[in-house]
């Protein structure tokens, strides 16, 4: 059996698209090359995500958005489609790859989601990295954070008050035995008053995988997909309607436009390892390894 993976880096008005090709293309090549020497799926969209991560580009780890305060608060999650393990956090600061905390509290806790300094203290038990403030102050950030206090507003990563993009990143993968896994990562909003959470912490609503249907991975508007439980929703049309992966996303967010005139995107592999994709939003980064071939996908 072949294996399939697609990672995201965010929706919405997106401003030089070309900025971000060479970044995305390497990060899906990289996750794409464990999967065919034989990683699991969850190994391999925790990879990516981390890449993800580190990459200043992007709205999680080091590329963070700032809070009210100035401040970087990072959720995560991931979760396997075998067992229906998950693991997750949220308003974690000083993490390095919160999605690698993410994955610690699902293999080595009882618990699903940790918050602030518990998950804090719990990445420093299990020896995380961890770095200083400088490290996700990025210039770019900075200046963001600036323009949104001016008008007064909060504003996600790829938006009209930004001029390159907004949200979330992640990544969904199914691997040559058949499982899926999905991972998703977070800074959140522009601005956000301290202690608000988005969906990329929620299991079933920013982030899912089940076997018996399909690997999702969201970004976007969080309270939108809180509200509509999209992550599930999406994985509801593959198993019980029949859908594949194009039509289930496009169906998704059809749904999340209609229920709430919510804004954002989402990524999905199936369970026989179909790429799907949908946003309503003007674009989305995304890039995808299907059937040996790596591509990028900015609108």
């Amino acid at each position: 059996m072949g294996f399939s993976l697609m990672i995201h880096g965010g929706a919405g008005a997106i401003r030089d698209p070309q900025r971000y090709e060479a970044s995305l293309r390497a990060i899906v090549k990289s996750g794409a090359s464990l999967l065919a020497a034989g990683s699991s799926a969850l190994d391999a969209v925790v990879h990516c995500v981390a890449l993800l991560e580190d990459d200043p580009l992007y709205n999680a780890g080091r590329g963070s958005v700032l809070d009210a305060e100035g401040s970087v608060l990072c959720d995560a999650s991931i979760m396997e489609g075998r067992t229906l393990k998950a693991g997750a956090v949220a308003a974690v600061r000083g993490v390095r790859n919160p999605v690698r905390l993410a994955f610690e509290i699902m293999e080595n806790s009882s618990h699903v989601l940790l918050v602030g300094e518990g998950a804090e203290r719990f990445a420093r038990e299990r020896r995380l990295a961890f770095e200083s403030d400088d490290y996700f102050r990025t210039r770019e950030r900075i200046d963001q954070l600036a323009k949104a206090k001016r008008k007064r507003e909060t504003a996600l990563d790829h938006s009209e008050l930004d001029d390159t993009k907004f949200g979330t990143v992640g990544a969904v993968a199914r691997d040559t035995n058949g499982d899926l896994a999905a991972a998703t990562s977070t800074g959140g909003v522009v601005n956000q008053p301290v202690g608000r959470v988005g969906d990329s912490p929620i299991i079933g609503a920013g982030t899912f995988a089940d076997n018996a249907s399909c690997a999702v991975s969201c970004t976007g508007v969080g309270e939108d997909f809180i509200r509509t439980v999209l992550a599930r929703t999406a994985s509801f049309f593959v198993e019980f309607r029949g859908m594949q992966a194009e039509q289930a996303a496009c169906e998704a967010i059809r749904y999340l436009v209609d229920k709430v005139d919510g804004q954002g995107g989402l990524i999905l592999v199936d369970r026989q390892g179909r790429c799907g994709r949908a946003h309503s939003t003007p674009g989305m980064l995304t890039a995808r390894f299907a059937d040996g071939v790596a591509s990028v996908e900015t609108r």
